[in-house]
């Protein structure tokens, strides 16, 4: 409904005859007719009745809705979690940890880098992506995103653009619920998040978007604004797992502030560990 919304008659090639048109965007009847379907089999796709159908129907509305290719995932995945076998359906999500060559990796790694879960949990991490993150970090081992932006006030600081990574945060929650609809951890921190009136009100646009490559834009505690470019990577044999690396082009001023953040990580590094106090 929120996808037919934003979609206007003229964007969709159809005349708009009426002036008293009384819902923003097409009538079901209207995306029925584009998608090739009865009014009748479209308004049982829209409430929800969409097991069993094809995916030449669901791609004719698809397209008839003008969705984007996440957008059209998502839709995919709602289709398969309704016609899903209770096998299936079971499927529980691999424990948070990741296997230690995957750790050595980030370790090696000359750019912050991450592992994350469908609900945004950090699972493991290299030192300078902690000492990016130290807001977070500082609270918490494994901190998680969704938590940190609406649960958080520090967030309000640490990013640039809060309300954008906000949003984006639910977006891509409602996404992973899609792809993971019987993941029980992802299930309980969404309840969870309910109670906050920020996250209620952004879980209400119906939004979906899965992090690929973009750009940041952190305000650190102790450097200042440093914008860089994420890109995500799928984890080989770590299934719902995903790496995320943080990096800027040379000679910009904030790849200047991650070398300096690199010198503090290798100097906190070089630490020696407390010792154990005498009996």
């Amino acid at each position: 409904m929120s996808r037919r919304a934003a979609v206007t008659p003229e964007q969709a090639g159809l005349p708009n005859v009426h002036s008293d048109r009384r819902v923003p965007g097409l009538r079901r009847e209207e995306v029925a007719t584009l998608a090739g379907v009865s009014a009748e089999y479209y308004t049982r796709l829209e409430k929800g009745n969409i097991g069993g159908v094809s995916e030449s129907v669901l791609n004719a509305v698809a397209t008839a809705l003008r969705l984007s290719d996440v957008e059209r995932e998502y839709l995919f995945d709602l289709a398969r979690a309704a016609t899903a076998s209770p096998t299936t359906r079971s499927a529980k999500r691999p424990a948070p940890t990741v296997r230690a060559s995957v750790q050595r990796m980030l370790d090696s790694m000359i750019v912050p880098a991450i592992v994350q879960t469908p609900d945004q949990t950090i699972v493991a991490s290299n030192l300078l992506a902690r000492t990016l993150y130290a807001p977070m970090f500082a609270v918490d081992p494994q901190p998680n995103f969704a938590r940190f932006n609406y649960l958080d006030p520090r967030s309000q600081q640490f990013f640039v653009d809060w309300e954008w990574s906000r949003r984006t945060t639910a977006a891509i929650l409602r996404f992973e619920l899609g792809r993971h609809p019987q993941d029980r951890d992802l299930a309980a921190l969404i309840e969870e998040l309910h109670a906050n009136e920020s996250f209620r009100r952004d879980w209400a646009l119906s939004n979906v978007h899965e992090h690929r490559t973009g750009v940041k834009s952190f305000r650190h505690p102790d450097i200042g604004v440093l914008e860089v470019t994420f890109d995500v990577f799928e984890t080989p044999g770590e299934p719902g797992l995903k790496m995320v690396t943080y990096s800027a082009p040379a000679g910009t001023e904030t790849a200047e502030k991650l070398a300096i953040l690199s010198s503090w990580a290798a100097a906190q590094a070089q630490q020696p560990e407390p010792s154990e106090p005498t009996a």
